[in-house]
């Protein structure tokens, strides 16, 4: 019987190299009463997952690769301004870690999380209305790990799930991963139409309902106190569960927006059991340490961590405890005012321009906080109405955008489109929405 060998991803014939595409398998076929040059390849496609079927490379990852064009100006990515780290205070927070707890830090941890980090963000959070312990929450690396986590303990392939029409783009690609049909819920500047939103859970009666209720991805959107409060008679009238994911809810400009649904579910008997709440500090502190965590019913959470122990062990010990001793020291409000200060300035610059530069070609509202500007093509004067074909446009003027239709689950408009501000000055912001004026 030949003896059966498969490489992959090269293989040698004869002394030769063959280098083989990640999707072939190569099956050498070895006879033991033949020269051991002699091998025969048999070559067949890679069996991938079926789930695989569900979902796209992320349209905004691929736009980056036209973003090497000397001189261009990116609107499209959802970064923080790097020149917004505090650097000196983060590495005071590495030196602490390094110097008080090296061994804590640099060794492996519990998978719910590094305590101090858990005690750290129970305080932060009591800062903001809500009443958890540090066991009642988990720490994940960063938010999007949390939104798969429960895409895992929660969807079985054809569970529907709610979302808004637009919504984040990983989200929608991270529950189809799990075989999510997702049903789209419209919104306008006041978050998610709660009255269409009964109407779709009655209908539906989905496994949960996703929401980015303040200052939202990619609408800017923020859901009023109102409709808040709505969301939790929803959740307790239909016994449904509600995704709260809040990333962006400390980059407010003026006004703080309402509180966030977990803190205002202490108003609404029974609804604190059916929220899942998900927070970050990427945008605010920074994306590198990867550090979220997620605050959900004590079931949840157990199966969460169970399924975290299988992807990742644990978020790194080492950027929590830095994490840990940055909030400890007390840097986070300041750091926080900057950062607000400086957007703020941005987005009241990036909307004087494209009401200047765009006029009645586009309509918008004026976001209060976040990173985005959710801007939709009228048409009028004879403009293009295809965001697609004016991103195009766009590039070859030297400025990046992402068209909207990707973050929509179902029937896209695709007349919207996404720019941040956050990784512009000012004076970017004004040179990059001028050339947006000439590709219109």
């Amino acid at each position: 019987m030949p003896e059966l060998h498969r490489l992959w991803p090269r293989a040698r014939v004869g002394g030769c190299r063959l280098e083989l595409c990640a999707e072939t398998l190569v099956t050498m076929v070895r006879y033991p009463f033949l020269n051991s040059s002699l091998t025969f390849l048999y070559w067949a496609p890679m069996q991938f997952a079926d789930r695989l079927n569900n979902v796209e490379t992320s349209a905004i990852r691929e736009l980056f690769k036209l973003l090497g064009k000397p001189g261009i100006i990116s609107f499209a990515g959802g970064f923080p301004d790097s020149a917004m780290f505090d650097v000196a205070g983060i590495k005071e927070a590495v030196n602490l870690a390094l110097t008080q707890e090296p061994g804590a830090a640099l060794q492996y941890g519990a998978t719910e999380g590094y305590n101090p980090l858990r005690e750290q963000l129970s305080a932060f959070m009591k800062s903001k209305g809500v009443d958890v312990s540090p066991e009642g929450l988990i720490v994940t690396t960063g938010s999007q790990q949390a939104l798969d986590l429960l895409g895992k303990t929660m969807i079985s392939p054809g569970d529907k799930v709610i979302v808004e029409a637009p919504t984040f783009l990983a989200t929608i690609q991270c529950f189809r991963l799990y075989g999510a049909e997702l049903i789209s819920a419209p919104i306008d500047a006041d978050g998610v139409k709660t009255d269409e939103l009964e109407k779709l859970i009655a209908e539906h009666k989905p496994k949960f309902v996703y929401l980015i209720p303040t200052f939202g991805n990619p609408s800017g959107a923020t859901l009023s106190l109102e409709r808040r409060k709505k969301v939790l008679e929803l959740a307790v009238k239909y016994q449904t569960l509600i995704v709260e994911d809040d990333p962006y809810g400390d980059l407010y400009f003026n006004k703080a927006p309402p509180p966030s649904i977990l803190s205002l579910s202490k108003d609404v008997p029974g609804s604190r059991e059916l929220i899942a709440h998900c927070g970050s500090l990427s945008k605010v502190l920074s994306p590198g340490l990867r550090v979220g965590w997620m605050i959900a019913p004590a079931e949840l959470l157990a199966k969460a961590t169970m399924c975290k122990q299988f992807s990742d062990a644990h978020t790194s010990t080492f950027a929590q405890a830095t994490a840990a001793h940055y909030l400890k020291a007390g840097r986070m409000p300041a750091t926080l005012a900057n950062v607000r200060k400086v957007y703020g300035e941005r987005a009241v610059a990036m909307g004087a321009a494209l009401k200047r530069e765009l006029g009645d070609a586009i309509e918008f509202t004026q976001p209060q906080g976040g990173l985005f500007f959710w801007v939709r093509l009228t048409g009028a004067g004879g403009n293009t109405k295809d965001a697609g074909e004016f991103a195009k446009r766009a590039i070859e003027k030297g400025v990046a955008f992402v068209p909207g239709a990707p973050f929509y689950a179902a029937d896209p408009d695709v007349a919207t489109f996404r720019l941040s501000f956050a990784t512009a000055d000012v004076g970017k912001i004004e040179e990059g929405v001028g050339r947006l004026g000439k590709a219109i």
